[in-house]
């Protein structure tokens, strides 16, 4: 396993440069050596997105500001690293040192105290460790009138560091509240800005120290969460399922038994059920080109979903990995946008499609049209905030470089490999030239009443765990536990099929032969779940506020959940494909 992750750690690397260690050191030190510190961003604790660099506060500032040579998923994380003014040697105590004596005007002790009522945190990182802190405190003294709170902004830091012979484990932060400065009264003032060092030996192996960031996830009652949300889903799931399965294993028995006595009786018979519309089923539906469109790029974010559990089992999504998720997504979307091509060009081509060069434009901007244009509105939002988010101006070209040199000469590499492998459509029943007319049906078996159904039981199975991934991407939780949400995601994929298998047969035997779109939009309704879930989730569950954290919750949860969309339709369209070919050559179709 150790193996397998140091290989996919070197793929990242060797496509966009992602450095597991910082600045090429080997983490070890001798004494009274100058180990790298960088200062980050700062912003309201319950916004996590709203994010600013860290000198937008008027803190102490070194001579000369050096920023840190970051990644391109760093950058997409928001990390602005940037030298600090703080001297932390190794095995260097320190008592009280002044840090800088500042000058503040009004309009810093302005910021700071809008800061301190914002409940505004810091981030640093020490020796590749993150290090969070708070910037102040309100004391509001049990008074109920705001005017009266204290604004207290801290001043003093001080850092407990840990250390094995020649390597940093550990690193922890306090703000003593007993030396703050009470900035309640915007007026100039003088600070003096302290910290102090305490170097202590540990027995931590050097191996082990990033354990202590998923302890909050792994603590055991946590897992007895986690495991209980996976045992009620399973016991949910295999009970529903297992009397769907019954049910429709029954029926289809029964129909099988009953068209195979009717072909040895009169010939004259009248048809009903399933086997009267089968000179439709597989008629082709319309809007080939965006079915075909939505089929590959589905096919793709399940490829994608794919390599990121077995990137998060293998290791590489360690906590604090800086970046290494965004990075691996960009990447492996880009190498297996070839996979989108060749799968939408095939079944556009099967499906008698003319036109494939416009399916596979339609099939490339399918996900990164919509992506792309909720990206352009949120940087324009996060740069009018002057915010971390904006991405500079050389990611975006790195970005599209990947795109014009990496995704598309894929996508049309995996388009022309599409139309060369001349696969046919495996219909079992030949398609007679007229369409029946689909006989007049009860509102409940409307599409919107279907997909309800559909989406449902697939999100009870996941919505427990879905809390704990809101809680580490939306707040400050560490999510590490990747094999119980891959037994999730396994649950969500066996479900969606069987719930749009099992809808697509009642389809069926109420002689509506529509069932292609049906079958796509059955099961990607689990991704409209979702986002009912997100409306909740930021209502509900969070404190997040203001425009620049909203618009960035609820635009790129809406891509998310577009995603799924696609992804499991793809998965209800391949399932039901597979069901409706077998009851056809199961049965004698003249």
């Amino acid at each position: 396993m150790k193996k397998m992750a140091r290989f996919f750690q070197l793929v990242l690397l060797l496509f966009v440069g992602l450095r597991v260690e910082a600045d090429g050191s080997d983490h070890k030190y001798i004494e009274k050596e100058d180990v790298p510190l960088y200062v980050n961003k700062v912003g309201p604790f319950h916004n996590p997105s709203e994010t600013y660099r860290y000198y937008d506060l008027p803190f102490c500032i070194p001579d000369h500001v050096n920023e840190k040579k970051e990644d391109l998923g760093e950058v997409l994380n928001g990390d602005r690293l940037v030298d600090a003014p703080y001297q932390l040697n190794f095995q260097v105590d320190k008592e009280s040192e002044v840090l800088c004596k500042k000058k503040l005007t009004k309009e810093d002790v302005a910021k700071f105290k809008n800061a301190v009522l914002k409940d505004y945190y810091f981030q640093m990182y020490y020796d590749d460790l993150p290090i969070w802190g708070f910037i102040g405190k309100v004391d509001r003294e049990d008074k109920d009138d705001p005017s009266e709170f204290k604004y207290l902004l801290y001043k003093h830091i001080h850092f407990d560091i840990s250390y094995n012979k020649d390597r940093v484990i550990e690193i922890n932060v306090q703000t003593d509240a007993n030396l703050a400065v009470d900035i309640s009264e915007e007026k100039e003032m003088e600070v003096d800005f302290l910290y102090s060092v305490k170097w202590k030996e540990t027995d931590i192996p050097f191996e082990k120290r990033m354990d202590k960031y998923s302890k909050s996830s792994s603590a055991p009652q946590h897992l007895e969460i986690h495991w209980f949300s996976i045992i009620n889903s399973c016991v949910t799931v295999l009970l529903l399922t297992g009397f769907l399965a019954t049910i429709l294993m029954r029926v289809l028995k029964n129909d099988f038994i009953k068209y195979s006595h009717d072909e040895e009786s009169a010939d004259d018979q009248e048809e009903t059920g399933w086997k009267y519309i089968h000179g439709d089923v597989f008629r082709y539906p319309k809007h080939k080109s965006l079915f075909a469109a939505v089929v590959g790029s589905g096919t793709q974010l399940f490829t994608l979903t794919i390599f990121i559990f077995i990137l998060s089992l293998v290791g590489v999504f360690y906590p604090y990995n800086r970046g290494a998720l965004f990075t691996a997504l960009v990447v492996i979307y880009a190498l297996t946008s070839g996979i989108a091509g060749y799968t939408a060009t095939s079944t556009y081509l099967q499906l008698e499609g003319t036109n494939w060069v416009r399916n596979l434009l339609l099939t490339g901007c399918l996900f990164c049209g919509p992506l792309f244009l909720t990206f352009c509105f949120l940087n324009t939002v996060a740069i009018v905030y002057s915010a971390t988010a904006a991405l500079p101006v050389g990611t975006i070209l790195v970005i599209l470089l990947i795109w014009a040199l990496v995704t598309s000469p894929l996508l049309v590499l995996g388009g022309i490999a599409g139309k060369n492998s001349k696969t046919e459509f495996q219909a079992p029943c030949r398609t007679k030239k007229y369409p029946r007319e689909i006989p007049p049906l009860p509102w409940y078996r409307g599409t919107i009443p279907q997909m309800a159904m559909a989406g449902f039981l697939p999100f009870s199975a996941i919505y427990i765990e879905l809390y704990y991934i809101f809680a580490s991407v939306w707040g400050h939780k560490i999510y590490t536990i990747y094999s119980i949400l891959f037994i999730v995601f396994i649950i969500l994929i066996i479900v969606t099929a069987f719930i749009t298998v099992a809808l697509t047969y009642f389809q069926l035997a109420v002689e509506d032969h529509e069932w292609w779109w049906r079958s796509v939009v059955c099961g990607g309704s689990t991704g409209v779940f979702i986002f009912g879930y997100c409306i909740y989730y930021y209502h509900a569950r969070s404190d997040m506020s203001g425009f620049m954290q909203t618009s960035f919750f609820f635009g790129y949860m809406a891509c998310i959940c577009y995603g799924f969309f696609l992804m499991l339709g793809t998965v209800g369209f391949r399932a039901s494909l597979l069901f409706v070919r077998h009851i056809y050559r199961s049965i004698k179709c003249e």
